[in-house]
C-alpha cells in the first residue's frame, strides 16, 4: 500500500497541484444559467472500464438554485456550454444527457447515482465546487470525494478512486442507481460534433 500511495504521489506531482483554470465571461455564464424543477440533488457520475472494472473518472451534477456539473479535470468541452474552473453551466436536460452518453462508449459504461437532498446541501455543494479551483489531472475522485464530504459529513470520505466514492455514495440511504451502456467508437468528440444545441431549440 505504501508503494502504491508513493507511486500515486509522484505521479500527481507529475502531472502538476494546479488544474487548467478556464473562465466564462460573466454574461455568457448569466445568459445560461438553468433552474431545473426538480428537487434539490446530488447526481454522481462514474465511469467505469469495461474491460477491467476499474473507475475511471468522477464528476458531480448539483440541481440547487440552477444546475451545474462540476467535471473536475474532466475533458468535456464545448463552445455553446460555459465553464469556470471544471463547473459547467447551464446543465439542462439536454446538456446532461450529451454528457453522460459523451462518457459512455465502446470502452466506458456510466454509473448514475441519484440522491435528493436538502435545499441547503445543494447550495453548499454549488458554493463548494464554485470555490474549488481548477482540479488538476487525475484528481478527479479526490475532489468530487471532498466536495461530497463537506456536503455529506460522515457519510462520504475523500478518497482517490472513483469505483471506491461510487460504492460508497451507493451505500447512503436514498440513493438511486442507474447504468448507460452505449457501443460508439472510442473517439467521444463525434458525440459533440454531432450535437447541435440550434437545431435542437429549432425542434421545440
Amino acid at each position: 500500500m505504501r508503494g502504491v500511495t508513493f507511486a500515486l504521489c509522484a505521479f500527481v506531482m507529475l502531472t502538476g497541484c494546479v488544474g487548467e483554470s478556464i473562465w466564462a465571461p460573466d454574461d455568457v455564464v448569466a445568459k445560461s444559467i438553468y433552474r431545473h424543477e426538480g428537487p434539490p440533488k446530488l447526481t454522481l457520475y462514474t465511469m467505469i472500464n469495461n474491460r477491467t472494472g476499474k473507475g475511471a473518472h468522477t464528476s458531480l451534477m448539483i440541481n440547487g438554485s440552477q444546475r451545474i456539473i462540476f467535471d473536475p479535470a474532466g475533458s468535456f468541452k464545448h463552445e455553446t456550454i460555459p465553464e469556470r474552473n471544471d463547473v459547467i453551466f447551464g446543465a439542462t436536460p439536454v446538456v446532461a444527457d450529451v454528457y453522460t452518453r459523451y462518457h459512455a462508449r465502446q470502452s466506458f459504461h456510466v454509473v448514475v447515482q441519484e440522491l435528493i437532498v436538502t435545499p441547503q446541501q445543494a447550495e453548499k455543494a454549488i458554493n463548494i465546487v464554485m470555490n474549488y479551483g481548477a482540479v488538476a489531472k487525475a484528481q478527479c475522485a479526490h475532489g468530487t470525494s471532498r466536495v461530497l464530504a463537506q456536503v455529506l459529513p460522515g457519510q462520504v470520505s475523500p478518497t482517490w478512486y472513483p469505483k471506491q466514492l461510487a460504492e460508497e455514495f451507493g451505500t447512503i440511504p436514498g440513493v438511486r442507481q442507474k447504468e448507460l451502456f452505449e457501443y460508439d467508437s472510442d473517439d467521444n468528440s463525434k458525440v459533440l460534433e454531432a450535437w447541435d444545441p440550434a437545431r435542437y431549440k429549432a425542434q421545440q
